[in-house]
């Protein structure tokens, strides 16, 4: 509160404001100034680290393509890639270290109580990270912890309880147990095999490109012969619609359709296991068609388990036991 004239010696609120603006404008080093200067010099080195990881986990899935490594591969790896950047709250990919990746290991042991697999697939993801992305070793690796794994007793079923489960699935989930079952598939063989893996004749299939990229055959079981034809049948309908319809084509590994432009939609190229629906491929403005997802196989196996009343924990990779 002013009395008098002492108000009329006061600076009133525009000039107060000129000058801070003249202030400013000046470069005066005034604190609103410095901490803006921090907040910008916080944000480009936030930005820079940001754009240093998005190149990494760009080359690392070129250095996953260049060595033939399952998809799966790199997304676990990109999974750990990313977790072990949340752990460095974003520092710059140039500058993170050996110590880093054992604080990081730590923690999972320690602090959050991660199994010994899972700090064992973190090891190697980010080993793989060091040498083949970031192209620099991790140093010393001795002091870095290693968890021991502790050996697995498979979960195994009786063939009581294999008959039950198979009574309360549906086609072609069932198809699919009965195979993996009978012929020791995993569960991204069966669901990735194609009308050109059976050979009809001789009862024998085939498995191209398996874990490690190889290759075997296997006699198929002759009690589930006549669901197998069934099976092919409705394959080669569900073809011939598509053919109709103008969806006939099928994905393609590789590059191979480049090389083969009408493979796609030949028979023996179709999924022997379809998927119900068609997916839609922004880049091509149409529509294709992938294998039965094997995350409902999954579903089907311990719907199934439940149903049945089996007292074990059962999954798709059980039935291989």
């Amino acid at each position: 509160m002013y009395y008098g004239n002492e108000q009329k010696n006061t600076p009133s609120p525009r000039s107060v404001i000129g000058e801070g603006v003249a202030e400013f404008k000046s470069g005066a080093d005034t604190p609103h100034s410095k901490d803006a200067s921090h907040q910008n010099n916080l944000r480009n080195s936030r930005e820079k680290a940001n754009a240093g990881w998005r190149d990494v986990e760009a080359g690392l899935k070129n250095e996953i393509m260049l060595r033939h490594y399952s998809p799966k591969t790199f997304n676990t790896y990109a999974t750990w890639t990313r977790a072990f950047r949340g752990f460095m709250v974003n520092k710059d990919p140039d500058i993170v270290t050996g110590t880093d990746v054992k604080a990081f290991l730590t923690d999972m042991a320690v602090c959050r109580g991660f199994s010994a697999s899972a700090q064992n697939q973190a090891f190697n993801a980010l080993l793989f990270l060091f040498r083949h992305v970031l192209k620099r070793e991790l140093g010393d690796l001795s002091d870095i912890p290693r968890a021991k794994c502790s050996k697995y007793v498979p979960t195994v079923l009786s063939k009581q309880e294999v008959e039950a489960l198979f009574a309360e699935m549906r086609e072609p989930c069932r198809l699919v147990a009965e195979l993996m079952y009978g012929c020791g598939l995993r569960l991204s063989e069966v669901a990735n095999l194609r009308i050109q893996n059976f050979n009809f004749d001789t009862g024998i299939l085939s498995v191209q490109f398996g874990k490690g990229g190889k290759s075997r055959l296997i006699p198929l079981p002759r009690k589930i012969y006549p669901a197998i034809m069934e099976q092919l049948e409705f394959v080669k309908k569900l073809h011939q619609e598509d053919l109709a319809n103008g969806y006939n084509r099928v994905f393609m590994p590789g590059l191979f359709e480049k090389k083969a432009k009408n493979a796609a939609e030949e028979l023996v190229w179709q999924w022997f296991f379809p998927a119900q629906n068609l997916t839609f491929v922004e880049k091509e403005g149409g529509y294709r068609r992938y294998h039965l997802h094997e995350g409902k196989i999954q579903e089907a196996v311990k719907t199934a388990s439940r149903k049945a009343g089996i007292p074990k924990r059962v999954s798709p990779h059980t039935l291989r036991h």
